[in-house]
Order: C-alpha cells, then sequence, then structure tokens
C-alpha cells in the first residue's frame, strides 16, 4: 500500500523554510519597530551619567519584545500560509501599553541597579552590597523574561501578570534556569563580540524562550484563565 503523498508546503523542508522566513521577518519588524531609540543611543557617550537616557531610548524595545513573541507563538508552519507581519502588528497593538507598563518600572529599576554599581566605589559601601545589588539585578531580568511572555500572550492586568511573574520565578525553576542561560548567552555575545549581536539575534532568542516556557504558558492557560 502506498503512502499518500506530502502536502506542499506541509513537508520537514518547508517547515524547516517556513521558520527561517517567520525569523527574519519578525526580526526586522523589531529591529525597525526599536530603531528610533537605537539610533538615539548612538549619540550618547559611554558616561554612567547619560544612563538614564539609555533607559529612554529602549523603551520602544518592550513593546518590540512583546509583539515578537506574539508573532512566533503565533506563527504558521505550513508554508502555504505564512502570515509573520501581520502577527507582529496584531501583537504590538494589543502588547505595547500592557508592555510598557510592565517594561518601564524593570527598565528604571535595572538603570538605578547599573548606574550604582558603574559609581560603587565612590559610595563606600561595603562590598556585599555590590553583590547584592547584582543580584537583584539578576533576580529582575529573569522576572521580566517570565512577565515577558505573560503579557505577550495573556490579557492580564499589569499587577497581575507581575504577581504571576514572581510566582512563575520558583514554581518553574527549569525554566528560569532557562531564561538565565538565555541571559548568559546574550552577555557574553555582547562581552566577546558586540553588543549589537543580541539585537540581530532577538527573534531566534525570544522563539528559545517560549519554548522553554511551555509549562509556564500551560499552567497560565489552565489556572489562570476562564
Amino acid at each position: 500500500m502506498s503512502t499518500p503523498p506530502i502536502a506542499f508546503g506541509a513537508g520537514p523542508l518547508s517547515r524547516a523554510a517556513a521558520l527561517v522566513h517567520t525569523l527574519l521577518t519578525v526580526e526586522a519588524l523589531l529591529l525597525l519597530t526599536a530603531a528610533p531609540g537605537f539610533a538615539a543611543l548612538l549619540f550618547l557617550g559611554t558616561d554612567p551619567g547619560s544612563m538614564p537616557l539609555a533607559a529612554l531610548c529602549l523603551l520602544p524595545l518592550g513593546p518590540a519584545l512583546s509583539a515578537a513573541v506574539y508573532a512566533l507563538h503565533h506563527r504558521g508552519r505550513d508554508l502555504t500560509d505564512l502570515h509573520p507581519a501581520r502577527a507582529y502588528l496584531r501583537g504590538l497593538r494589543l502588547n505595547a501599553l500592557p508592555a510598557l507598563k510592565l517594561f518601564t518600572p524593570l527598565l528604571a529599576w535595572l538603570t538605578v541597579i547599573a548606574f550604582t554599581l558603574t559609581r560603587f566605589a565612590a559610595t563606600e559601601l561595603p562590598g556585599w552590597w555590590a553583590a547584592l545589588l547584582g543580584t537583584i539585578g539578576v533576580t529582575l531580568l529573569l522576572w521580566g523574561a517570565h512577565a515577558l511572555v505573560l503579557t505577550s500572550l495573556f490579557a492580564f492586568r499589569a499587577r497581575d501578570t507581575a504577581r504571576l511573574a514572581a510566582y512563575f520565578l520558583l514554581r518553574h525553576g527549569r525554566a528560569t534556569l532557562a531564561a538565565a542561560s538565555l541571559l548568559v548567552l546574550a552577555a557574553a555575545l555582547t562581552a566577546l563580540l558586540t553588543e549589537a549581536l543580541p539585537a540581530l539575534l532577538a527573534a531566534p532568542l525570544l522563539l528559545s524562550l517560549l519554548h522553554t516556557s511551555r509549562t509556564v504558558i500551560a499552567e497560565t492557560r489552565k489556572d489562570f484563565t476562564v
């Protein structure tokens, strides 16, 4: 008995091509959305005093990341039915304001921590304060990773998203560790090569974050949505 032929657009090569097309489209749209802020960063110096302005320049990145997560989550697998740009724009329309409500305070706290650490010698604080601030900063970034996934895929109030993200930090330790590994990878790419590389690889990094957040997404859908 002969095996029925695979429909065009449904084979493994077609799925791979669909994934590449989606990643490239989402990456381009993400960079386009965040481009005004990235362009402004080029005119800022490396002085720590410019950190607040740098944080303002990075604000468009929050909605861009959220829209990208939404588009990657709703990506099509069929090569003949791909609409990544449409999904990205829909995610941007739905999630821009919710993402800013979470991304703005996160960025503010990270800016305060980074500014303090760069001027730490002048504060005359004990060394363990630096370690504490570093730990808080990393925890905030991991919380932000969970919050990004939740606010991109679910329509919760900002305070409920914040609580769920904190809850999942320990509830799903594997997902949190996976997010930590992605942060380490992004930091290594920045330190060893160029700070632009994580931005250029944002789409595959976000797809990896989605993949490792499957348990978080499943539990949220099961226990916290109607």
